[in-house]
């Protein structure tokens, strides 16, 4: 199926100019109708003025010719005047309505009024009638009608006896009407001269709307091509050429805008520059950096670790304080029993106690010896590399047999729920060591007295994408941490305590840690009612190497 085109974008140009042309039409439209409707009511009164003027001269004229009822006398009258190429017909009749006098064309006979006649059909003026006909033939004219009158003596009967009425007497006289003038203008002349008017505007306005979009165009064309520069310019640039000058020379916005632009241009060119020389040597930056980071995050993580073991160094002593007294005791008492007598007084006994004895040695020196491996093992330098199968429960272990003398000092009781069912996971159990190590320590250095600690582990089935997990909880009862310190807390050097009881790092490098072996922490708190740590380890490991730059910019950012 093909896609139906896109409606076409019009351009700035044939906007402006569609806009404009409009405007500029029905400007000339409104100008010339309204132009020619007033001429043709020029013209149409000036034929009436002239017509007017006709009829009352021929209805003067022709009062003689009536009262003597003189038909060539009016036949002269009326000849004179149609003599006019617009005169149709001229008739002199009685005050009966008898015909005198006729010349022209009968056009009179079956006209009927034109109806409505720009505006008007039948007029009066004064004495003058005038009506707008359409003869059969089709012409259009006007008639044009004016009483003939002459003045009529009259004599009071008071004055009737006297010997001679005009002696001192007035006499009063009143006109009387004694025919009809009738003239029949054609409207094929006036008709004619109307269209010409109308042709002639309807070719003024064509030309001076020609003019117009000329003019428009040439003017739109100016404004128009410094801008498709511009937006050509801009084209370039947006393909990465930077070779493309602007060259407008004008002084107005257009000019500035052009300046700008090449200053711009330039700017980007030294800018482009740069970024190339930089990327030039960026591999080679990256790789130093990259071996500076991850040599800068071991000697981070291995400092925090040594810190870690210094506050556990008093409870390490005290732990292996206990058994090695055991162990002094049981064998000064040995060695005197053995020295008071004699090997052949060695009773069966004795040689029991001594079993007993020995036996109490060897286990507190396990003891000892568990202690100091753990200890070493916990010391020892690692890389993130150095990954081996472990079980999390056994490390859980192992670290709090550090920290268990220091949270009996502070009589704080620690839960332990281990779930027996872990499955194994490859890591690296010194680095998870020291983050179980951090988080115990920061719980105990949260909690009160007699507020407990609970350490407890369980297993997440895989579910659908899911491959499972292991969750590693360790809650407390403490202050808690308010909200606005929750987005800071594993952000490199942020610490709560005083002065010398923390670096701030702890949590930072546990987090890389877990980051590193594909895990996350999860974290939730309300101040006044303690804190949980979630730790979630995937049975299978997952890093991305975003994670591992995430970290890198941590570190990095904490070092700086």
């Amino acid at each position: 199926m093909i896609p139906p085109a896109s409606p076409r974008k019009f351009t700035l140009r044939e906007k402006f100019a569609t806009v404009v042309s409009l405007v500029i039409i029905a400007s000339i439209m409104i100008v010339s109708g309204y132009l020619i409707k007033r001429q043709n009511e020029i013209y149409y009164n000036e034929l009436g003025k002239r017509g007017q003027a006709l009829a009352a001269n021929l209805s003067y004229n022709a009062e003689y010719g009536i009262i003597l009822e003189s038909k060539p006398e009016l036949e002269n009258l009326i000849k004179g005047v149609a003599m006019a190429d617009d005169i149709a017909y001229v008739i002199i009749t009685s005050a009966d309505g008898r015909i005198l006098a006729e010349t022209g064309k009968k056009l009179y006979q079956g006209a009927k009024i034109l109806r409505g006649y720009q505006g008007r059909s039948e007029r009066e003026s004064g004495k003058l009638k005038q009506t707008y006909y359409t003869a059969k033939n089709g012409t259009e004219f006007i008639e044009l009608r004016h009483p003939i009158e002459t003045p009529h003596q009259t004599m009071s009967k008071e004055n009737l006896g006297t010997a001679f009425g005009f002696c001192g007497i007035e006499d009063s006289s009143e006109l009387e009407t004694i025919g009809e003038a009738k003239i029949g203008l054609t409207l094929n002349n006036l008709n004619r001269e109307i269209i010409k008017s109308q042709w002639a505007a309807a070719i003024l306005t064509f030309i001076v709307f020609l003019s117009a979009i000329v003019i428009m165009t040439v003017f739109v064309r100016i404004i128009t091509r410094p801008i498709e520069t511009l937006v050509e310019a801009t084209d370039k640039i947006s393909k990465g050429d930077l070779t493309k000058i602007v060259n407008i020379v004008q002084s107005d916005e257009i000019g500035c805008l052009a300046i700008s632009f090449n200053r711009m241009i330039e700017s980007l060119k030294k800018s482009q520059t740069e970024i190339e020389e930089y990327n030039r040597t960026l591999e080679e930056k990256i790789i130093e950096r990259t071996s500076e980071l991850e040599e800068a995050q071991s000697h981070l993580i291995q400092s925090e670790k040594m810190a870690a073991i210094g506050q556990l160094a008093a409870g390490v002593a005290h732990e292996l304080n206990n058994p090695l007294g055991g162990i002094l005791g049981y064998a000064q008492f040995t060695l005197e029993k053995m020295e008071a007598k004699e090997l052949q007084g060695i009773t069966e006994k004795d040689l029991e106690s001594y079993k007993r004895y020995l036996r109490d040695i060897e286990a507190q020196s396990r003891r000892c010896k568990t202690i100091v491996q753990n200890l070493l093992k916990f010391s020892r330098t690692s890389q993130s590399a150095e990954s081996q199968e472990i079980d999390i429960n056994q490390i859980l272990q192992e670290t709090l047999t550090f920290i268990d003398h220091q949270l009996m000092m502070k009589q704080i009781p620690l839960n332990i729920d281990l779930d027996k069912k872990l499955p194994k996971i490859t890591g690296n159990p010194g680095q998870l060591q020291q983050v179980f190590t951090n988080i115990v320590i920061n719980a105990m250095h949260a909690s009160q007295s007699g507020s407990p600690i609970s350490v407890s582990t369980r297993y997440l089935a895989p579910l659908g994408e899911f491959p499972g997990a292991i969750e590693i909880s360790i809650a407390d009862h403490g202050v808690g941490i308010p909200v606005e310190n929750l987005k800071k807390i594993f952000e490199p050097f942020f610490t709560t305590k005083e002065i010398g009881k923390g670096t701030g790092l702890g949590l930072s490098v546990s987090y890389g840690i877990i980051k590193e072996h594909g895990g996350e922490i999860r974290v939730r708190s309300k101040p006044g009612e303690g804190s949980v740590f979630i730790i979630i380890m995937p049975l299978e490991k997952k890093l991305y190497p975003a994670d591992k730059v995430y970290d890198r910019q941590r570190i990095q950012a904490g070092l700086q």
